[in-house]
């Protein structure tokens, strides 16, 4: 997602993330990522015999987003889930002051400065469409029945930029299961809060996009053992301007289709219409699949920034097809041109 509407500003216009980073005094000597292009795309969490330990990746003490009581017992059960990439985690102040979430503000740090008085609790979730149980639910009975995995995933942004995020949540196939989607569900569409109290954006006359915000899914997509519900990050509670209290997690996408605070759930026989494609569809697809090949119309994808980086270090790297999932998504798009299904 961009700054400003999309015809509005040029590449050049976008703010480099390091000027950002240094006006709020971020710690400095961040452990800048590795070059991690020649590593594989995945690795189960049992590789190397299994010593990676989920809480080696905790948010600082000074993460003061209260965790709800019956959310507390699972996430201290976290265990480690499959798929995570052996790279660098992205170091926890940009993963959490460095954010998309236009309902708070369409600078990178108005998210975290916006959404700090966020109620998010209780929380329902209203599912409607194709299947079988439908509904409003409280977000305590859909998490509480999963065991919470930590899964370290790459996140790419359409921007040109990326960060490694230890989420933790639980595979989106076992939520949507509970639903029981008829033959007649193709597509998933998911739909942010819409809440102008708290969400300034919202409100504003002068607001950046069309709200609530929409994104959506094919079945097959969904249904897919990468796709992640999101409800903690670094072995806490998933602070507000990262989407509390639950939030999508798609790696192989651009991170606009990992639609944030997710409040309602529709099962549908056509593909829905979402957010950034209404904005400008020439832009911001439907699929919106990383792929170095297809070109933003006003800037490359063939490479990105890592974060951290500056002025002086970059952190660039070649963008892998798929953001390196391609194993387990690149049959789902088996017989589509993707320069046209972008």
């Amino acid at each position: 997602m961009l700054i400003k509407h999309p015809t509005d500003f040029k590449p050049s216009e976008i703010t480099d993330e390091s000027a950002y980073l240094n006006r709020r005094q971020f710690l400095a000597g961040s452990v800048a990522a590795s070059a991690a292009l020649t590593l594989p795309a995945v690795t189960a969490a049992a590789d190397g015999g299994g010593e990676r330990r989920v809480l080696q990746h905790v948010g600082p003490a000074g993460h003061n987003q209260p965790t709800p009581e019956w959310l507390k017992q699972p996430l201290a059960q976290t265990a480690p889930g499959p798929f995570s990439t052996q790279e660098d985690v992205t170091p926890y102040e940009y993963v959490t002051q460095y954010n998309n979430f236009y309902e708070f503000g369409t600078a990178k740090g108005d998210p975290a400065e916006n959404a700090r008085d966020f109620v998010t609790e209780p929380w329902t979730v209203t599912v409607s469409g194709e299947a079988e149980n439908t509904g409003k639910f409280l977000l305590e009975d859909l998490i509480k029945p999963h065991q919470l995995e930590e899964r370290i995933y790459r996140l790419r942004c359409v921007e040109a930029w990326s960060m490694v995020v230890p989420w933790i949540g639980f595979p989106l196939a076992k939520l949507l299961n509970h639903f029981k989607p008829n033959s007649q569900a193709k597509f998933v569409r998911f739909v942010t809060v819409y809440d102008p109290k708290q969400m300034p954006d919202q409100r504003s006359p002068f607001r950046a996009i069309d709200y609530p915000y929409v994104e959506g899914l094919r079945m097959d997509e969904a249904m897919n053992e990468l796709s992640f519900m999101a409800v903690g990050l670094y072995g806490r509670v998933i602070p507000p301007q990262n989407g509390a209290p639950m939030r999508l997690v798609v790696p192989w996408k651009y991170g606009f289709k990992s639609i944030k605070s997710i409040a309602r759930i529709e099962f549908l026989r056509t593909q829905p219409n979402t957010t950034w494609e209404k904005a400008n569809a020439r832009e911001y697809g439907f699929y919106a699949n990383v792929n170095p090949t297809v070109d933003h119309p006003r800037w490359s994808q063939a490479s990105e920034r890592r974060l951290p980086s500056s002025l002086f270090s970059p952190n660039r790297r070649d963008t892998l097809m798929f953001n390196g999932y391609a194993a387990q998504v690149a049959h789902l798009y088996s017989k589509m041109d993707l320069s046209r299904y972008y």
